[in-house]
């Protein structure tokens, strides 16, 4: 059976990247279709950050997307380059810092999608 990677490439906070790949984890998850692993990378390792305040009447994304994963048991990774670029210090929970070697380890025997 086919396995999905998704690598989310732009912030949490600029577009529909975030709810799009989470409408697409729930999918493939609810058709039997495993998510090996969901990757931040560039602007995406903003979600990892520990201190995003939103608006109240705003979903933040973020978080719904590190429950998810954290309820499925998908490695929820962000790059740590690119946070480090950015100034990012990441949260404690939900995120697990990798690199694109281990990233691109995981995509063994899986099908990218990227958002």
């Amino acid at each position: 059976m086919t396995a999905f990677s998704l690598m989310l490439t732009t912030s949490p906070l600029a577009g529909q990247d975030f709810a799009s790949a989470l409408q697409f984890a729930r999918t493939a998850i609810a058709g039997g279709y495993p998510v090996a692993q969901v990757f931040l990378y560039q602007d995406a390792v903003m979600a990892a950050a520990a201190t995003i305040d939103l608006p109240t009447d705003e979903p933040n994304l973020s978080q719904q997307l590190a429950d998810f994963c954290q309820a499925k048991q998908i490695p929820l990774l962000y790059c740590v380059t690119a946070a480090e670029k950015r100034g990012l210090v990441p949260a404690t929970t939900g995120f697990i810092s990798a690199g694109l070697a281990e990233f691109a380890i995981r995509l063994a025997n899986t099908k990218l999608v990227q958002f």
